[in-house]
């Protein structure tokens, strides 16, 4: 072989190995448009069944979590339930399912339930919600009330028969009332502002409608030009066309607040304004699919609750959510040693030091 074929030859070589080599700079990463440190194929060959119970206001941000993660994780089966946080909490002492939703703290008899059958669980704060008052769409003199008016209208002590008897300038019609089920944690929420310090109920009566199903109470209200009920802001958001809310009066700056997501997140819309969780099971997480899942959700927290129409929670509470699950640190912050209940805002009580030793 002379020397220029040889050349030729040893350049052609060269351009090869360069061409092959390319440019680290510009080169696409493998698992672009994955989980980080996952390739598709991985994501693929994820499979698994993910079950998620509990509270119905807490259901639409699941589902909105499931849609999103299936999208890159489409073998995983996911099934979102929403039938009351009771529920929710039983299931998860009977080991029936790995996340409970919540739309309150866990109580004490229920973490007991919990800790009989050996269930440790990671507390994880997910969004805001505020609890939502809503009339006919054609009530054209309820536009405000007050929580004494509240108290009138659903305790079962009060129990107005008739408008008339709230106001005297409002007719004198038969009020019928559409109210979250006694499994519902919005109903316990309710329940709390309207008659904790009295130890009063709601009212269960001929004029009262209870379910766990919001959509059922959704459908009542909307029937019945005299009807009132209550439920989580979302579910009034997608019916906002065809349902009409109440302001209430924060009970410290006497204003008359209607509820959205500014006021929500402001705390202004007061006293209905609350943190929603999930309850994750610690055992449950040890499965890779339930781990994919759950990080996944607090990954994309932010973006899963706006969806939903919920309000997120400060980046600071979603930042000790994820570091507790890695420190493996299970229980109610919610909870003292003694089983009383801590109320406070989120940024206070969901801190390291009020989770059991």
């Amino acid at each position: 072989m002379n020397r220029t074929v040889l050349s030729l030859v040893l350049l052609t070589s060269l351009l090869a190995l360069a061409a092959g080599c390319g440019n680290p700079k510009t080169a696409k990463p493998a698992n672009s448009g994955t989980t980080p440190g996952a390739t598709k194929s991985d994501n693929a060959s994820l499979s698994g069944n993910i079950t998620i119970e509990g509270s119905s206001t807490v259901e639409p941000i699941s589902n909105r979590a499931k849609e999103k993660f299936n999208g890159s994780f489409p073998n995983v089966n996911i099934s979102v339930s929403g039938q009351g946080t009771g529920n929710g909490f039983k299931a998860l002492g009977a080991k029936e399912c790995d996340v409970s939703d919540a739309s309150r703290p866990i109580k004490q008899k229920e973490l007991d339930v919990c800790k009989a059958a050996g269930i440790n669980f990671y507390e994880v704060p997910v969004a805001y919600d505020g609890l939502t008052i809503v009339v006919n769409k054609e009530n054209d003199f309820v536009n405000e009330l007050t929580v004494e008016q509240l108290k009138q209208i659903f305790r079962e002590d009060t129990a107005a028969k008739t408008w008339k008897e709230i106001n005297d300038a409002w007719p004198d019609k038969q009020i019928a009332i559409y109210a979250p089920g006694i499994a519902s944690g919005t109903h316990d929420y309710f329940v709390e502002v309207i008659g904790k310090k009295d130890g009063k109920g709601l009212r269960a009566d001929e004029q009262t409608m209870l379910s766990e199903d919001d959509k059922a109470l959704v459908t009542g209200v909307k029937g019945d030009k005299f009807a009132i009920g209550f439920f989580g802001f979302s579910y009034y958001d997608a019916n906002k066309d065809e349902l009409k809310a109440v302001s209430i009066v924060n009970p410290d700056s006497s204003k008359a607040v209607a509820p959205s997501m500014a006021s929500i997140e402001s705390g202004e819309y007061a006293p209905f304004s609350r943190p929603l969780f999930i309850y994750v099971n610690s055992e449950s997480y040890q499965r890779a699919e339930v781990k994919e899942f759950v990080d996944y959700y607090l990954d994309n927290i932010v973006d899963i609750v706006k969806d939903a129409s919920y309000v997120p929670l400060p980046a600071d509470v979603y930042a000790s959510a994820k570091a507790h699950i890695v420190k493996d640190l299970s229980g109610s912050h919610y909870l003292d040693s003694e089983g009383n209940k801590r109320d406070g805002a989120v940024t206070e009580v969901y801190v390291e030091e009020n989770l059991p030793e």
